[in-house]
Parts: C-alpha cells; structure tokens; sequence
C-alpha cells in the first residue's frame, strides 16, 4: 500500500499540468485549499483529505478510481453503470404518475414513453 500516495501524486500532478494550470491557480479554483498544500500533495509529502480529492474529481471529470489508480481509464471502473429498473414496480410507475403535471399534454406524452422504457427495458 506504500505505493497508493506516489499513484495519487502522480495523478494529481498530470491532471493540473494537462490544462496548463500553476499550483497557485488550481489552488484558487479550490475550497479552502492553498498552493502549498497542492504541492505537498503532488510530491507526497501529505495525502489529500477526501474533500481535496473530491474537488480534484468534480474539477477534472474524472473518477476517485483513476486518482487512486485502480483504473487507468479517467471514467472509472462504474462509470457506466446503469442500473435496471426494478421490473414492473409500481413504486417507480406511481413516481412517474407524480412527476408530470396530468393538464399538460407534453407532459402526458413524456409520461407515456417513460412508462414505455420501462416495459421495454424489463424484456
């Protein structure tokens, strides 16, 4: 495990230079981080507290899993997943019926299709 923080600054160090930022500049765009809290988090010198690496996440677009270096996929291991609707739920069909307005006729019809993606998506 005494590999995971040199992963982390490394990764923390790519993403900053691969748009051109200075420390000080990604510290700016940060919540209560400063410029040299950034660079002992690039030389691992200290490990970034998960509200950091959750802003260096939500920043760069990408996922805690690349961070840590589980991936090297920016997206992440989950990054895709979808999870099935539950089949033939009526807990999810009464949301649906809650969610749009029933005067409204545009509303009406985005009902029905999200009904019908449902049926669809439990064959």
């Amino acid at each position: 495990m005494e590999r995971k923080p040199i992963i982390v600054a490394q990764r923390l160090t790519e993403l900053r230079e691969s748009v051109h930022l200075s420390q000080a500049k990604l510290a700016a765009q940060f919540e209560g981080v400063e410029q040299s809290a950034i660079f002992r988090y690039e030389n691992a010198q200290s490990f970034p507290p998960y509200w950091v690496l959750m802003q260096y996440a939500d920043f760069f677009d990408v996922s805690l899993d690349y961070i840590f270096g589980r991936t090297d996929n920016p997206q992440g291991k989950l990054y895709g997943y979808q999870p099935k609707v539950i089949q033939h739920s009526t807990q999810m069909q009464e949301f649906i019926e809650m969610c749009f307005d029933p005067k409204s006729p545009a509303n009406a019809k985005l009902k029905e299709m999200l009904l019908g993606m449902m049926i669809e998506g439990d064959k």
